[in-house]
């Protein structure tokens, strides 16, 4: 039956009846252990089953043979021991309502040779690949023997373990290689005609399908255009289709472009600074040619943009894939009248940014996501006594201490110095490319509200501030501010920082010289240049690392080395800010800054009208220091207690008259994502 919102009607992809067209197209976010889908990685697909998703599919390429060995905490489908691990996963998936299908891959020359068994790269000639590195061999007829039956195998163990269906991965691969002229230059019988590239992928669909018997869901994530200049166009790919669907392919989740290069991968997978959906027309366009489901995922981060896919028929099944690591019951809460209260997927990529960063995916606001095990997406009310509790400041740890300790029945007062909530986002956000990380701010601020917590602006909180409140609790949240401390004393007063720049408060003209140094190597100076640059500033970046932003992602650094590319921004690596002083009269400029080298004896002098550095933030504590003496705990967090998810129960100083803690850059200088998670495993227990 037909609901009146598209994404909850149910589909049928094949046999299999999904109960909506929402899904979450297949990814990896390492989460594997020894290569295996273990707990961590059923909760995190459970979570998402139980918040009303239709199809959920893991293993972004899961691998099927040992010579594509794991890039990023890849399932290892080649291993028998895989099945019951898969089972149990699908049960408790299919036990909350949803379907579950698998992406099964071989890398070829997209990971390294030098980590699993170490074997050589397969790949149909021999081509090195940007993003990983890696110069494969090229396959000999006994690999291409070996690899069919790997596929064939591997999907017989999925269907074992009762998953609903499989998806070949076919964009930026093996399978897909042997198919493009861009990839594949062999003069043999598996290369030159279209007849002899598809040799391999046919075989690999007919064994797989004799594998698995005719019932059995199959499909392929395919690029439909490779936008490669001698790759496979639209035209090409819905021929090459044709014939991968004569031989049993049963769906098509819709790729444009490819993962080959940095600047590949950005454009494929879109991240914050870009249009919404960019290839939802496009996906549109391939279904129309097309007699089988076709489902895309793309930057479609918004419910109205999924729904708009759907009613306006471009697409049968929508994928909404990053915006479930930030909020696994969307579905549900569309399907209960909830959707303003959906936490926002921002688009910042750090889910995938953090794969290589830190091992793992972690969405930027959402530090529940993947640690199912031990944090939750929904915060339970106490059961013990409601306390008054005072959080003071609004960034994004206030704002989140806020909002749990109001979900758990706490009073809570929130006071903010400034007239808005957001602290650094607000800075963040500032530029065209990052305004979206305001949605982190607004949607704590009204589910805060919706709990109850009452909000205070323009309150420059002092201990007698804090204190007339009768507070139980105190949440410290005062953030940090800019660290120039790393130059000398004279330098620091002649040298802006990147708040400087971004806030606006700095006195800079289009057509002057601007020395941007980072010593942090994350996005603020990368902003900062970014934006004297294309206000017209003459900009040098320059750090003491062996490359600019060297904590910046794949996801998101091709945009800045484009706008740097563009601007002529000067990049200078393994240079090191040690002084700056004022220029001479006569000489055409303001400032003499230093740069020195780690490696020689041989500093740098740079005539400049502007230095800008940026070198992370020191704790803003004078507030937390001054209530350390009347708390209870004294400022003390028991570690055991914080990592067990178990209430903060150290006693210092009984007399003391409320529990004190402090959160996010009050702290230390981090990032979004640990002020969040400071505040959340803190406060979810107290």
């Amino acid at each position: 039956m037909a609901h009146l919102d598209p994404l909850l009607d149910p589909f049928t992809l094949k046999h299999v009846a999904l109960r909506n067209r929402v899904v979450s197209t297949s990814h990896e976010p390492a989460y594997t252990e020894d290569g295996m889908p273990k707990d961590r990685y059923r909760l995190y697909h459970l979570e998402k089953a139980r918040g009303g998703v239709g199809l959920t599919m893991i293993g972004g390429s899961a691998v099927v043979s040992p010579d594509s060995p794991p890039a990023f905490g890849n399932m290892l489908l080649y291993k028998d021991e895989v099945v019951p691990w898969l089972r149990r996963l699908t049960d408790d998936v299919h036990e909350a309502g949803a379907a579950v299908m698998i992406q099964v891959t071989h890398l070829g020359r997209r990971t390294s040779n030098f980590t699993g068994d170490w074997l050589p790269l397969v790949y149909p000639s021999p081509l090195r690949e940007p993003q990983h590195r890696s110069f494969p061999k090229a396959a000999e007829a006994w690999d291409v023997d070996r690899i069919v039956r790997h596929y064939a195998e591997a999907a017989a163990r999925c269907q074992e373990a009762g998953l609903d269906g499989i998806e070949i991965e076919s964009y930026s691969h093996l399978f897909d290689a042997w198919a493009s002229p861009a990839t594949n230059r062999r003069q043999d019988d598996l290369g030159g005609s279209l007849e002899n590239r598809l040799t391999v992928p046919l075989r690999i669909l007919e064994a797989v399908r004799a594998a698995v018997g005719p019932d059995f869901v199959v499909g392929l994530r395919m690029a439909m255009d490779e936008d490669l200049p001698d790759g496979l166009g639209l035209t090409d790919a819905l021929d090459v289709l044709g014939r991968y669907r004569a031989h049993g392919v049963d769906f098509l989740s819709v790729i444009k472009g490819g993962l080959d290069s940095d600047a590949r991968l950005a454009a494929a997978i879109p991240s914050m600074g870009t249009p919404s959906a960019p290839f939802l027309a496009f996906a549109g366009e391939v279904r129309r040619a097309l007699d089988i489901p076709v489902m895309h995922a793309a930057r479609i981060g918004d419910v109205a943009t999924a729904r708009y896919a759907l009613r306006e028929g471009l697409l049968d099944l929508v994928g909404m894939t990053r915006p479930q690591l930030a909020d696994p019951h969307l579905v549900a809460k569309v399907a209960r009248g909830e959707e303003d209260r959906v936490r926002p997927c921002v688009g910042a990529s750090y889910c995938l940014d953090a794969i290589y960063e830190s091992g793992d995916a972690k969405c930027i606001h959402n530090p529940a996501t993947g640690r199912e095990a031990t944090v939750p997406h929904v915060i339970a009310s106490t059961v013990g006594r409601r306390r008054r509790a005072v959080v003071v400041g609004a960034g994004p740890a206030g704002l989140e201490a806020a909002r749990v300790l109001g979900e758990r029945g706490h009073h809570v007062v929130l006071m903010e110095a400034a007239d808005r909530p957001g602290g650094q986002v607000l800075l963040a956000a500032s530029t065209a490319r990052r305004r979206d990380l305001v949605g982190i701010v607004d949607w704590r601020v009204q589910e805060a509200k919706h709990s109850g917590v009452e909000f205070r602006y323009g309150v420059f909180a002092e201990a007698d501030t804090v204190l007339a409140e009768e507070p139980d609790l105190v949440v410290v949240a005062t953030g940090g501010m800019p660290n120039r401390t790393f130059l000398p004393r004279a330098a620091q007063n002649l040298v802006l920082d990147t708040w400087d720049v971004l806030g606006g408060s700095g006195t800079l003209k289009a057509g002057e010289r601007v020395l941007v140094v980072d010593d942090h190597g994350g996005e603020p100076a990368l902003d900062a240049a970014e934006h004297l640059a294309r206000s017209g500033a003459r900009v040098e970046l320059a750090t003491p690392e062996r490359m600019v932003g060297i904590s910046v992602g794949s996801m998101n650094s091709p945009a800045y080395l484009k706008a740097f590319a563009e601007h002529d921004v000067t990049l200078t690596p393994a240079r090191r800010l040690t002084d700056v002083r004022r220029a001479e009269a006569g000489s055409g400029a303001r400032l003499v800054a230093t740069l020195a080298s780690d490696y020689a004896d041989a500093p740098l002098e740079r005539l400049v009208d502007h230095v800008v550095v940026e070198h992370g933030t020191l704790p803003n504590d004078d507030l937390y220091h001054e209530l350390v003496p009347g708390s209870s705990n004294r400022g003390e967090v028991d570690h055991d207690d914080l990592l067990a998810g178990r209430p903060q129960a150290v006693v210092t100083d009984p007399a003391g008259r409320y529990q004190l803690f402090r959160v996010g850059d009050a702290v230390a200088s981090r990032n979004i994502h640990a002020a969040v998670y400071d505040a959340l495993r803190l406060c979810m227990a107290l």
